[in-house]
């Protein structure tokens, strides 16, 4: 995972409720076992035509919101299946934020141990900004995870919670696996007394 940093970018406004797993990255697509591969089916049903080609009616394909990095959204993102390549296709067709009033529950775990930020505001709060993105879209934020600081051009900036430990681990790119490997001494460690112990086991 890369480090979070304080940064400013495009937010792209996708002003719906509800928006599913499936629809995030439909099931024909969870054929892969890594991360990466997954950004160019993100909302593939909503993205592209039957023929392939862009759906020109698709927000995400307006040309305002390309390279966004944040993607403002409306209630309960995220719902549905518990599948953590729906986080994986987010990460990976560049967006690192996400800003909404609420989350499923395991959505919103799988977004912090991939690197992508899932914010949560009022309902009053997310109207401004989607108000602000509708008015001037292309507008662009500044997220500073650092002090817990979202600011707008248009003055509809907030203060933000989140847990100490997600902020961390943001903050220092690590995922479950790279704090593991912050224990690697004492991994090897236990490794070389088990095969002193029970050598038959590493034979």
């Amino acid at each position: 995972m890369e480090p979070y940093k304080k940064h400013e970018s495009i937010a792209a406004l996708m002003n719906r409720s509800n928006v599913d797993t499936d629809q995030i990255i439909p099931k024909q697509f969870l054929k892969r076992v890594e991360r990466s591969g997954f950004g160019v089916h993100l909302f593939h049903d909503w993205r592209f035509n039957d023929d392939g080609s862009d759906n020109a009616e698709f927000e995400l394909n307006k040309p305002a919101f390309k390279g966004a990095k944040i993607l403002v959204a409306g209630d309960n993102f995220g719902c549905g299946s518990s599948r953590e390549h729906a986080p994986w296709a987010i990460a990976d067709y560049g967006f690192n934020t996400v800003i909404s009033t609420s989350y499923a529950d395991i959505f919103y775990n799988n977004c912090f141990k991939n690197g992508i930020l899932a914010i949560k505001v009022d309902k009053e709060q997310l109207d401004k900004l989607m108000a602000e993105i509708a008015a001037n879209e292309g507008v662009r934020f500044v997220v500073d995870l650092e002090n817990q600081q979202v600011t707008t051009p248009g003055g509809n900036g907030f203060s933000f919670e989140i847990d100490p430990f997600r902020k961390s681990n943001l903050l220092s790119g690590l995922d479950d696996i790279g704090l593991t490997l912050k224990h690697v001494d004492k991994i090897t460690e236990y490794e070389q007394q088990h095969k002193k112990d029970y050598p038959w086991l590493w034979a």
